[in-house]
């Protein structure tokens, strides 16, 4: 089949191409699969086909950020999660015995599951997501973080770690800071190509440095996880999941539906129509980020080695600013934001 990242949205002469071309095909029923751009794309093809061609979407996005029912995911999401356990485990290993920490940048522009998922799976040191970090924020805080977690396992006498990292987290910097946000190249959808952006690199040079200055020598690797998750043979859990959307789509369009995303839930499809699944705001597919009041992402962050506010207190306190060879009060002043 393949894929494509044209938006037949940007203009009305695209879209009347599309319903033309469906239309010369004989095309009476059209089930689009993919994420939050195709699923926006397929609301607007099937608003303009005008009850011609009934239309449905199935949601894949390894993502996982389609507006579904917690607990439920968007197909692709737990094959990739596998493997990109599976290669952290690797790293984590690998970490271990070369003495050295990793920076993995995992896909996920708008929303922290796949990082999460990954790091929770294989039990690395700790990840990072966008959801955590608020609206905008200077790379400052994200430097803070890191360096907190290297600087506490230090003090715990481990000189080795990794952490997951969303890319999405690059998204959200001041772009009045960094202008290599406000630059970046777009997609057809608008979307910045992350992917384009060395950000494990930028975050492994300035946590380098500012740690040289601690005094503290430590070995950072920046490595990319991204498109080979996409390219795995799929789960038994996934391979499932599919035929039952594949199943329900069809049956859905057969018996008259249209307009609407399929979810199966519990057994049963319940389509979500498309008007749904619009943010009111920006009038394209709202984004399920991670909830992160969650029990599920509040267990990650419990088993996760960051800084905390216990630690900024006590004993802990001066072992930390002594590994950093601050002050405490000095250490405080400089990770004491959470």
């Amino acid at each position: 089949i393949r894929t494509s990242r044209e938006n037949p949205t940007k203009s009305p002469e695209k879209m009347a191409h599309v319903i033309r071309a469906l239309s010369e095909l004989k095309v009476r029923y059209l089930v689009t699969i993919g994420g939050d751009d195709t699923a926006y794309t397929s609301s607007q093809v099937e608003k303009e086909a005008k009850g011609k061609i009934a239309v449905c979407h199935v949601p894949k996005t390894i993502d996982n950020d389609l507006p579904l029912p917690p607990g439920i995911p968007t197909f692709g999401y737990e094959t990739a999660r596998e493997l990109g356990t599976k290669l952290v485990e690797n790293l984590m290993e690998d970490a271990k015995t070369a003495a050295r920490w990793y920076f993995v940048i995992a896909m996920g522009r708008s929303a922290g599951h796949l990082a999460l998922g990954m790091g929770t799976g294989a039990g690395a040191t700790m990840a990072l997501i966008p959801e955590e970090l608020g609206k905008t924020y200077s790379l400052r805080k994200v430097l803070n973080i890191l360096e907190g977690a290297i600087i506490k396992r230090l003090s715990m006498g481990k000189d080795h770690g990794v952490a997951v990292i969303a890319e999405g987290v690059a998204a959200r910097l001041d772009p009045q800071e960094f202008s290599f946000v406000k630059d970046a190249p777009r997609d057809e959808h608008g979307n910045i190509r992350l992917a384009e952006i060395p950000f494990g690199t930028i975050l492994k040079d300035e946590v380098t440095k500012d740690l040289k200055e601690m005094g503290i020598k430590i070995t950072i690797v920046a490595k990319d996880i991204g498109y080979e998750l996409r390219c795995n043979p799929p789960t038994a859990f996934d391979r499932q999941y599919t035929r039952n959307l594949g199943y329900s789509a069809a049956r859905f369009l057969l018996d008259g539906g249209s307009g609407a995303m399929i979810l199966f839930k519990d057994g049963k499809t319940t389509p979500i129509p498309f008007a749904d699944l619009m943010d009111p705001k920006t009038g394209k597919t709202r984004i399920r980020t991670v909830d992160i009041h969650s029990e599920i992402y509040q267990t990650a962050r419990r088993y996760m080695i960051r800084l905390n506010p216990d630690d900024l207190k006590g004993d802990a306190l001066k072992r930390l600013a002594d590994t950093a060879k601050m002050s405490p009060d000095e250490f405080k002043k400089r990770f004491g934001e959470f």
